[in-house]
């Protein structure tokens, strides 16, 4: 008898924790920023929203797994990737040779550039390094439009910020002369009431290794599978047509092909 209570206390124990494992492994935790719109912002009742939530939620229900989103500091998105605070990161983050010694990357599901945008009074036509000598430019920190400013623009005062939206706060304050960033933010940014007071400037930044190969997922690197599942369901929602609903919401331009 006791061997049999103790059989049968086993048996329910496992199969509480299967059920456990189980329910952990249908959960994909994803890390974003939070403050990047309209890719991930917080919306005014608290709730996060953009067009990387809205990715995110497809992928999780092409891959029939719940998602849980959680919002971490630009700076320390991919320490807390490592840390194990989310499953991957679905955060706008251009895929570049040196994030991809920390981290492995998923398919592009979007493409890649960045512009200079200045105030549309400023007269600033020519946004080389020459002509922008002694000019404040501003960018995000940790972020690749920053690595492009310090390594190019070395007779320019580079002013870092903790989150885009202070960047633009400054530029339309008129505190530095201009910004760089990715390009679709700006764009959205300066069709926006509170970007109206400026415009894009110069050709468009495509140089690879700031720009990289494309914006992508990034994960820890022994987490193969679940790169093999993303990359399967970012497929599919490309090609069912769900992608194209996402971006049309956003944006007039295709973001795969920025055309």
């Amino acid at each position: 008898m006791a061997k049999a209570k103790l059989l049968s206390t086993l048996l329910a124990s496992g199969i509480a924790l299967l059920a456990s494992t189980g329910a952990a492994a249908e959960t994909l935790k994803i890390g974003t920023e939070g403050a990047y719109p309209p890719f991930n912002y917080y919306t005014a009742d608290g709730q996060l929203a953009g067009f990387d939530i809205e990715i995110g939620k497809a992928l999780c229900a092409n891959m029939k797994i719940e998602c849980e989103f959680v919002a971490q500091d630009w700076d320390g998105i991919i320490p807390a990737l490592l840390a194990g605070k989310y499953d991957v990161i679905l955060a706008s983050m251009f895929i570049t040779d040196e994030r991809k010694k920390q981290v492995s990357f998923s398919a592009p599901y979007q493409a890649s550039a960045m512009t200079f945008v200045v105030d549309k009074n400023s007269g600033i036509k020519d946004v080389s390094p020459a002509a922008m000598k002694g000019m404040i430019i501003g960018a995000q920190s940790s972020t690749t439009q920053a690595e492009y400013l310090l390594a190019q623009y070395p007779d320019s005062e580079i002013r870092l910020y903790p989150t885009q939206d202070a960047v633009n706060l400054d530029l339309a304050s008129g505190r530095i002369d201009a910004q760089a960033g990715d390009i679709m933010p700006m764009t959205d940014w300066i069709n926006s009431e509170d970007g109206s007071c400026c415009q894009k400037a110069g050709n468009l930044i495509t140089d690879r290794t700031y720009v990289g190969d494309g914006v992508g997922m990034a994960l820890r690197k022994e987490d193969e599978e679940l790169l093999k599942r993303l990359n399967q369901a970012l497929e599919n929602i490309i090609a069912d047509g769900t992608y194209k609903k996402i971006n049309d919401e956003f944006f007039s331009i295709n973001l795969l092909t920025l055309q």
